[in-house]
């Protein structure tokens, strides 16, 4: 089955009042919701609600972070929404980055690499039912058993940027998240996780690449708003060593020298106008479409887009105006 998903909730909108855009969603043919976690909505609240409100829809975390939780209440958040939506939960986690772990929730951020890796190890044992006394790496737990089994496998995928993560990914996990990158870097990408042959149950690796677009907004003001997010992401350490990683250290260079001497204003002039054309999807809706099939060309198998609130841009009618054809 062909997947296309779009990121909830909705930017600006409460929660309460999404009830009829996930039922559209639905209904103009999207297969998945997918959410993030950040600074707003958790992850499993708003794919608790649309488990209810569009039930042929499939859910999705992209991400959770593997350090904010403590391992059992992450299990338990895990198993809950998998007996509440059997069969159409795929559980996503990641590092996250040092921004939202460290300055935001007062954990350390050490060892992510080993941290998503332990982690995975004890989601796969405590979802099958078993007792978990283990001394992992970077926890330890002692007599946990989870109470809400799940009555199918939850796939989990992991968030991954850079070779170590996507290895993890294809050889831990049921496939990958990817994020910020062009739809020619996935060629590069999908490789990596896929290299480790298919899962145990005979399916391919899922890569599950969250795409920014922003339909209908013309290219300067979508060159000109996306210069800011791209900034925003591109300038924490993890996604910077991506892109040097991906081939981009010289393109970026003066933004990243910019940014660290406190120039703001003249950072975001750095960014070449190709460069945000390549990382978000913007123009007229067909030529969108045909931008998000390049990712799928590419080894993406459930692409998942996420609508930038732009100024211009009526999320509900983005929603529409990008629906799969």
């Amino acid at each position: 089955m062909s997947r296309y998903g779009m990121t909830i909730p909705f930017n600006g909108v409460p929660l309460h009042q999404q009830r009829d855009w996930v039922v559209e969603l639905a209904d103009l043919g999207y297969t998945d919701v997918w959410s993030a976690e950040a600074d707003g909505a958790d992850a499993f609240t708003p794919l608790a609600l649309a488990s209810v409100w569009a039930p042929s829809l499939r859910l999705g975390t992209a991400i959770v972070p593997a350090f904010t939780r403590g391992p059992a209440c992450l299990a338990q958040s895990v198993g809950s929404l998998a007996q509440a939506a059997p069969g159409r939960f795929a559980f996503g986690i990641g590092t996250s980055s040092d921004v939202i772990v460290q300055r935001w929730n007062g954990l350390p951020f050490e060892a992510p690499y080993q941290r998503v890796r332990d982690m995975v190890h004890f989601l796969r044992a405590a979802m099958a039912g078993e007792k978990v006394t283990h001394d992992y790496e970077t926890f330890s737990v002692k007599g946990f058993r989870l109470g809400v089994v799940p009555e199918e496998p939850v796939p989990i995928l992991i968030a991954a940027l850079r070779e170590g993560m996507l290895r993890l990914a294809g050889r831990e996990g049921d496939g990958a998240i990817i994020n910020w990158l062009s739809a020619d870097d996935v060629a590069r990408v999908a490789p990596v996780v896929r290299q480790f042959g298919p899962n145990a149950d005979g399916t391919d690796k899922e890569i599950v690449a969250r795409i920014f677009v922003a339909p209908g907004v013309d290219a300067d003001t979508a060159r000109g708003f996306g210069r800011f997010a791209i900034a925003a992401y591109l300038n924490v350490p993890v996604y910077a060593k991506f892109h040097e990683w991906l081939g981009r250290g010289d393109q970026l260079a003066g933004m990243w020298a910019r940014w660290r001497e406190g120039d703001r204003k003249a950072a975001l002039e750095e960014i070449p106008d190709s460069l945000v054309d390549e990382l978000i999807v913007h123009g007229p809706p067909e030529a969108c479409r045909e931008h998000v099939q390049r990712y799928v060309a590419n080894g993406v198998t459930t692409p998942v887009l996420a609508i930038l609130p732009f100024p211009g841009v009526d999320q509900r009618q983005a929603m529409r105006d990008v629906a799969p054809r």
